[in-house]
């Protein structure tokens, strides 16, 4: 029953408003209680020592508890009561993610805010967020590469570890090749209905002894699509040098193998972007996001069931205990 008060809801909410006709209800009676003794003179008491009267008066109150609780049962009922419960059935196809992300030093140039590396970290955890039913990983990779993080759902965690990346964490250098075949060995296995690597660089493949389309085409041998993203602006950017007098800051000129990148793309089905400033990083992040849509299949029934029996219940009883008050406790001198 208290399950029942606490889940129900009313059709006809409005029709409360006739519950105040208890207020003057309350009001009538307490003027009325109050001018019903009279004064009477007489000679002993001895015939008043009994407590029935007091008895009698008790359960009149009572009568007048009655009357205000079927007031409020009555403008229960016609405000129809009713529980509401929900069946769903869901289907979701979720979609298996790796992320492999540069970590070289010229991830570290300033054409980003602040930086290419902390502005690529920062979007891609944006991303992450906005898929919570994907399973996703995260390769980094400069010279060499490895896992940072295999395929999960702990998205806290994938997302912590990827702010974790800095630059000189492995070899510098940039394996293009070596960071894709990572990813593509988290992804082989996989009984995903679509296995996707998102692959951010900002530089030209001169490490590793896996060639970059090499990668691609194990990436069509296990039904992986690839979408790249050169990192960069056009023409020079600002890139923190240690140096003897400290860290100085000097123009380096970006180089991105964007032929490679989109045959890579090309021959896995997937897309490649070009990211000149955090916006547009945002927007590529954006549309990859637009063209990986899971499938989710959601069917909501919505019971109603009417509660109306209860309170009609209570009602009645109150009705057989008014009755019973009357007739067989409360004395009535005709």
């Amino acid at each position: 029953m208290i399950n029942l008060l606490e889940n129900i809801t009313f059709a006809s909410p409005q029709y409360f408003w006739f519950a105040t006709i208890i207020v003057p209800m309350i009001i009538w009676y307490m003027l009325r209680h109050s001018d019903s003794y009279a004064t009477l003179r007489i000679s002993t008491l001895d015939a008043y020592k009994s407590k029935q009267h007091k008895t009698n008066s008790l359960w009149r109150h009572i009568l007048f508890v009655n009357k205000i609780l079927l007031v409020l049962l009555f403008v229960t009922m016609i405000a129809s009561p009713q529980t509401t419960s929900t069946n769903e059935t869901s289907k979701t196809e979720g979609i298996d993610i790796v992320l492999a992300i540069d970590v070289s030093s010229s991830m570290l140039a300033m054409d980003f805010d602040p930086n290419r590396m902390d502005a690529s970290k920062n979007i891609s955890a944006q991303f992450i967020s906005g898929r919570p039913n994907d399973r996703m990983g995260l390769v980094a990779f400069s010279g060499e590469s490895y896992t940072l993080c295999p395929l999960t759902t702990d998205h806290a965690t994938l997302k912590n570890l990827l702010m974790s990346l800095k630059e000189g964490i492995i070899e510098d250098g940039t394996a293009i090749g070596l960071g894709l075949g990572t990813a593509i060995s988290r992804l082989k296995d996989s009984n995903s209905p679509s296995k996707v690597v998102i692959l951010l660089t900002d530089g030209v493949n001169n490490a590793g002894e896996l060639a970059p389309l090499t990668a691609a085409e194990l990436a069509v041998t296990y039904g992986i699509k690839v979408y790249t993203i050169g990192v960069g602006n056009n023409g020079y950017a600002n890139m923190p040098v240690n140096t003897f007098a400290g860290v100085q800051y000097q123009k380096v000129e970006v180089k991105i193998d964007e032929e490679v990148l989109q045959k890579i793309s090309a021959l896995t089905g997937g897309k490649y972007f070009r990211a000149t400033n955090e916006q547009k990083l945002i927007e590529i992040y954006q549309e990859i996001d637009k063209l990986e849509k899971m499938e989710i299949e959601i069917k909501k029934t919505l019971n109603v069931k009417e509660e109306f029996f209860w309170f009609a219940m209570a009602t009645l009883i109150i009705i057989v205990l008014d009755i019973l008050i009357k007739n067989l406790i409360i004395k009535t001198i005709p």
